[in-house]
């Protein structure tokens, strides 16, 4: 059995080298999708995190302070620089751990601003720029919430090519068709980024289900509006923690492993401006410290993993063909 998973590992470190496709090939719609996303979160994004840092809350809705829509700019500004190199990857499976939190943030931040629609500024008569951005902000996300579903209907009718499967193994259908990572995770960082997604799911989910009894508890004041928008992004971080973990092939999670830690280091930026108004010596100031340090040293460590794992498979040759007659020829007599 282990020899026949080492095969199938060589055969698909070999299908990454020649640039055979193993999984679902890419469709141009994620691709384009992820890039005109990119584009509208870096300046949108931008735009929310620079006013935040100045002190003023410019975001679609009505925010008691300033650091809850400067947190949600900062995230959508971090992750903009790893949607634009979606297409560089080949096939579904190397992005879908960033491209399936993506939806959910589309769809979840569509659905909020639906459902907390009083709160925008439209509705609440506040200056003509923020009304307009208002919006200009449910109609984007309504499209490209929509545009996102559809585009990963479309993604998941390709069918998946395996490299180095048993031709009567099922694809994608049991353990014999089970695909072996080429670079797996070491053993050492799964119960750390185990406790890492689940911290972050976990809040995602109680503040956007529940956003009146988690949202008290988030350690500056915030609205419903407030609470269920972070709670979007802080469930679509762990759900791509966990579907990292999951994934268990540094190879195929590069593109969230370029998104986490500039998340972190945007948040903490915007964090550290508005340190005033956060309660850090309450329980959950301790563990919101302690979920954005292990965010931050989930993507640099991972990166690190990664880069020494691409250094140690480059420097492994190739393995020449094995039908080759390496034996010395026999001189003519």
């Amino acid at each position: 059995m282990s020899d026949i998973r080492q095969e199938e590992a060589e055969a698909v470190a070999g299908a990454a080298r020649s640039g055979r496709p193993d999984g679902r090939e890419l469709s141009p719609a994620v691709v384009l999708l992820s890039g005109v996303v990119g584009g509208i979160g870096l300046t949108t994004g931008g735009l929310l995190t620079v006013t935040s840092l100045l002190g003023y809350a410019a975001g679609a809705w009505v925010s008691p302070e300033a650091l809850s829509p400067g947190l949600l700019g900062a995230a959508m500004a971090g992750v903009a620089p790893a949607l634009f190199t979606i297409g560089r990857a080949r096939v579904w499976e190397d992005v879908r751990s960033l491209v399936l939190p993506l939806a959910i943030v589309l769809v979840g931040l569509f659905t909020v601003s639906l459902l907390n629609g009083g709160t925008l500024q439209a509705v609440r008569g506040g200056p003509l720029f923020l009304a307009l951005f208002s919006l200009g902000w449910v109609a984007t996300l309504g499209l490209l919430a929509l545009a996102a579903v559809g585009c990963l209907a479309a993604q998941y009718r390709r069918p998946a090519e395996r490299v180095g499967a048993p031709p009567e193994g099922p694809v994608g259908g049991g353990p014999a068709s089970r695909r072996q990572p080429v670079a797996p995770m070491p053993g050492w960082s799964k119960p750390p980024l185990a406790i890492v997604g689940s911290g972050w799911f976990g809040i995602g989910f109680g503040l956007l289900a529940f956003p009146d009894f988690w949202g008290a508890l988030v350690p500056w004041t915030v609205n419903r509006a407030d609470a269920q928008g972070l709670g979007v992004w802080a469930l679509a971080l762990g759900v791509g923690i966990l579907g990292a973990l999951a994934e268990d092939d540094l190879t195929r999670i590069r593109p969230a492993l370029r998104a986490v830690p500039v998340v972190a280091l945007a948040a903490a930026v915007v964090l550290a401006v508005h340190a005033r108004s956060v309660d850090w010596a309450s329980g959950p100031g301790i563990s919101l410290l302690a979920l954005v340090t292990g965010l931050l040293t989930t993507g640099v460590s991972g990166r690190w993993l990664l880069s020494r794992a691409t250094r140690r498979n480059d420097a492994t040759p190739e393995d020449e063909p094995s039908n080759v007659d390496k034996s010395p020829k026999k001189r003519a007599s």
